[in-house]
């Protein structure tokens, strides 16, 4: 190739870019051109014969000059001269390309040089020590300039005006008030010289060891609130008496954020420098909150032992410091209204504990004597804190039931609620509250005469409540004699079983789950079930040998069968194996077809119904247990009344409330929206209403009529007479009547109940009997004016489980002539002809608890007349003149009117369990 057609060479650059095409022009053979020459960037690309040249020769062999020694020598100068090379116009003095030692400008200095000039790869974004010193003392002095403006800006609290409480209002459902309580109890402030050395170094000990000596804050105690807080973790107070102090006198902002625990640590550091130990103390003991409405020391001495401070001893010091960790579990009457779990004997242990523990640590600090500590081995004793005349009768347990719906249900704290400051708008009606509590009086005066009858009528109690089936409001309740002078509310939590009142959610579980046929298991899969009929039938046979799904014998933990008892030890049905439908066993409180239809069902399934219509897990007892389908558990009246109401309401469940609406001095905080949800469809609830409409017509539970009404219902009583029950329901209002014997002073932690053989001079009691009285008196008041409304007309439902088999209208030649001349029976009397009604109490052959027994006079009182002498073995029992003198006595078709005569001498059994 001719030199004339040689492209001119490229300037020298610095950089990877000029060694890489130093290296290039040395492969290609030809000479380096001379030093100065300028060209454009493409001018180093051979045209003609499309291999490539590059131009700088700096690194090819035989090249006249090498102006850098190597590649670190030619990297040097390439960082020298301002990094890579940068494309752009064409080179020479002012272009892009640089030559050999050519040096960019330096770079503009920058006052934080970040990401830092001149640096490349990591060191780029690695900050200078210089940096880092900088930002570290500007942040340490924004810190300092902070805590001195916070310092500055915060007050020492003056103590006086704060720590104060205030009323809560509660209002009646019609909007009127019902009771201003919260702040009865004036607080007094107490001079330290006034406060008993041993009340300072109790909660000294307990509290903060190093209170005298202190600065007045814990930092790690604060470093751990304030994490906690910051996570969302649980809150907690101050670590110091100092801190506590503080907390006590920001009662007006008491929320768990991080900025107001900044602001507590300010004022704490204020105080701890500007206040003498002594004035803190003092604060602090005149502001805490010892429970009962007393805030201060002074207050709380009178609260709890009716004496002023100043003559506290030392055990009654340890008792009060041991308040102050929360009165609410602390204080030994019990404070259930707010947590069902701080019951008297529960926080008497707690407050005994901690206590004992307080005097051991003021030993243990010299701040007490061991002789005088061995003193003080049990609790001091404290008075009765019920003696607000505002809150006796019922209005303190309607304030208490108020009081832990609004602590469970809204955000609301307790701690928040005792401060006051809230208007509670309750579901109650005045009225209906007086009303129940003059029905309950009115047969407590009638009949209990504690002094008449010591044994049998002492530490009697009733127990009531009354909810409204569309929307579970709760309208009344009874919860004692008096809020002052009995403890406990009645009417939420007794402890007492409810008996057969527990009948209805086995039925309303074989309705919607069915059972499954003991005899038949072989050919039923593990899931097939068989809806169940109210016509199905079950042994009504006393002492019947209970069976499990398979039909084996049910055995107890050390193998013992199950035998099932009736209630006066009565066999209802027809013999001989006494066979009796749902219904009539329902209407007679049959025991042993509902233990066994339990068992059929399962007795999960009765669980699971008892739970969908409104009872809570932890009423329920003895799940596990053939019994556990007869009433072994303990709901409240209000949970009764409650899940009653979801059969009046075609299987709808509204939890029972008290309170409508919450409002504060910022607005409304609360507020009650109904939720109702479908427990049971429709038809198994209104059959299982339909069935308790004959328990309140026909049965056991006829006392409860109200003229005009429909009502249902059902009566219980338990083992032992230890408890009587009636729960019955109208289309608006569903109550529950609850009667038993109690003995629950604070010093009798027991609380055995006990038997009512002869109380109220009756030889036993029955739901049918007082209970059902006075649910009767009430409801006939509670229900004026508004109008009667009906039950839905339910529908056939489920199959009938061992129907009765056809029988032959015509009585036998052998039996005519025993028993009748003429047979009272004929082939055009209906079969199907239903269930002999049994006597109502008022009838003139009944007396309160029953018929009397006259040799089987009644002869089984069969509907429609029977075989004449033998007392029946006709179509619903007979009415025999003597009671019958055949085998069978009353032997009805459908199981009813039986009179086990036998040879006409023995008599008509007594149906206790008529009344149960």
């Amino acid at each position: 190739m001719s030199e004339h057609r040689r492209k001119p060479p490229q300037p020298q650059g610095g950089g990877r870019a000029a060694a890489r095409r130093g290296q290039s022009g040395s492969s290609s053979g030809r000479r380096a051109a001379p030093r100065g020459a300028t060209g454009s960037s493409a001018d180093s690309y051979e045209s003609a014969s499309g291999s490539t040249s590059y131009g700088s020769g700096s690194y090819g062999a035989g090249q006249e000059e090498r102006p850098y020694g190597g590649r670190a020598e030619a990297r040097r100068a390439a960082q020298r001269g301002g990094g890579r090379r940068r494309g752009g116009d064409s080179g020479g003095p002012a272009g892009p390309g640089r030559g050999r030692g050519r040096t960019a400008p330096p770079a503009k200095k920058r006052f934080i040089d970040y990401p830092r000039a001149g640096k490349y790869g990591w060191r780029r974004w690695m900050p200078s020590w210089k940096l880092m010193t900088g930002l570290f003392v500007g942040f340490v002095g924004s810190l300092v300039a902070v805590a001195g403006i916070g310092y500055a800006m915060v007050a020492i609290p003056n103590i006086q005006k704060t720590a104060t409480a205030q009323n809560n209002v509660y209002y009646w459902a019609d909007g009127s008030e019902m009771v201003r309580t919260g702040g009865e109890i004036n607080r007094q402030i107490l001079n330290y010289s006034d406060i008993p050395k041993d009340m300072r170094y109790a909660v000294i000990s307990q509290e903060n060891k190093t209170f005298e000596t202190d600065s007045g804050i814990d930092p790690k105690g604060i470093a751990r609130a304030v994490f906690n807080m910051a996570r969302g973790g649980q809150t907690q107070g101050g670590s110091t008496i100092t801190q506590q102090y503080v907390k006590n006198a920001m009662l007006n902002d008491q929320s768990q954020t991080v900025s107001r625990k900044f602001k507590e640590i300010f004022v704490s550091i204020k105080v701890g420098a500007k206040l003498h130990k002594e004035d803190i103390m003092a604060g602090y003991l005149n502001s805490s909150y010892y429970g009962r409405g007393a805030y201060g020391l002074q207050a709380a001495s009178r609260a709890y032992f009716n004496k002023d401070a100043k003559e506290l001893d030392a055990g009654e010091c340890a008792f009060l410091a041991a308040v102050l960790k929360g009165a609410t579990y602390y204080d030994p009457a019990g404070s259930t209204a707010i947590d069902p779990t701080a019951t008297a004997e529960a926080n008497t242990k707690r407050v005994t504990r901690q206590m004992q523990d307080t005097l051991d640590k003021m030993v243990e600090y010299g701040h007490l004597s061991a002789t005088e500590r061995n003193k003080f081995r049990s609790l001091p004793k404290w008075q009765n804190p019920r003696s607000n005349t505002r809150m006796s009768g019922q209005v303190g347990y309607l304030v208490d039931l108020a009081k832990s719906y609004v602590v469970h249900n809204t955000d609301i704290t307790a701690d928040k609620l005792q401060q006051g400051g809230y208007q509670i708008h309750t579901t109650f009606e005045k009225d209906k509250v007086e009303k129940l509590k003059t029905a309950v009086e009115k047969v407590q005066k009638a009949n209990i005469k504690p002094k008449l009858r010591p044994k049998t009528d002492t530490h009697v109690q009733f127990g009531g409540a009354s909810v409204d089936t569309k929307t579970g409001a709760i309208k009344a309740i009874y919860g004692g004699v008096d809020w002052t002078k009995h403890f406990t509310d009645n009417a939420d939590a007794t402890g007492a079983q409810v008996g057969s009142t527990f009948k209805p959610f086995v039925l309303a579980a074989a309705m919607r789950d069915g059972v499954r046929d003991p005899h038949g298991g072989e050919t039923q899969g593990p899931d097939e079930r068989t809806l169940v009929s109210p016509k199905s039938r079950f042994s009504g046979k006393n002492k019947l040998k209970i069976k499990n799904y398979d039909g084996s014998v049910w055995k107890n933990e050390q193998g013992e069968e199950w035998l099932q008892t009736n209630d006066g030890n009565d066999s209802l049905g027809s013999p001989p194996k006494y066979m009796i439908d749902l219904r009539e066993a329902m209407r007679e409180s049959v025991n042993s077809a509902y233990v066994q239809l339990g068992m059929d069902v399962g007795l999960d399934k009765v669980e699971k119904a008892a739970l969908d219509a409104g009872l809570k897990k932890d009423s329920l007892a003895g799940t596990t247990f053939p019994s556990f389908s007869i009433g072994i558990s303990d709901p409240s009246a209000i949970r009764m009344a409650g899940a009653y109401a979801t059969f009046a309401t075609s299987g709808k469940q509204n939890e029972p409330f008290s309170v409508t609406e919450v409002k504060n001095q910022d607005g409304t905080v609360y507020e009650h929206k109904n939720t109702p949800k479908q427990a049971f469809e429709a038809n198994v609830a209104d059959n299982v209403t339909d069935v308790l409409k004959t328990v309140v017509e026909k049965g056991t539970g006829s006392n409860a009529k109200l003229p005009g009404r429909e009502v249902a219902g059902k009566t219980g009583t338990t083992d032992g007479n230890k408890s009587a029950w009636f729960v019955g329901y109208t289309p608006q209002l569903s109550t529950a009547i609850g009667m038993f014997r109690l003995d629950d002073n604070e010093k009798n932690k027991s609380r055995t109940f006990l038997e009512m053989y002869g109380t109220g001079n009756q030889k036993q009691i029955h739901g049918a009997s007082f209970p059902s009285e006075i649910w009767h008196d009430y409801m006939m008041e509670a229900l004026k004016g508004q109008p009667a409304e009906k039950f839905p007309t339910p529908q056939p439902i489920g199959e009938v489980v061992n129907a009765a088999p056809s029988i032959t209208p015509t009585p036998s030649a052998t039996e005519t002539q025993q028993n009748s001349p003429t047979p009272s029976i004929t082939p055009s009397e209906p079969q199907d002809s239903p269930p002999p009604s049994p006597p109502s109490p008022t009838q003139s052959h009944c007396g309160l608890f029953g018929c009397e027994a006259n040799g089987g006079q009644n002869g089984g009182n069969g509907g429609n007349g029977g075989n004449g002498g033998n007392g029946g073995n006709g179509g619903n029992g007979g009415n025999g003149a003597n009671g019958g003198n055949g085998a069978n006595g009353g032997d009805s078709g459908d199981g009813g009117g039986q009179s086990d005569g036998g040879a006409g001498s023995s008599p008509t059994p007594t149906r206790s369990s008529w009344w149960q």
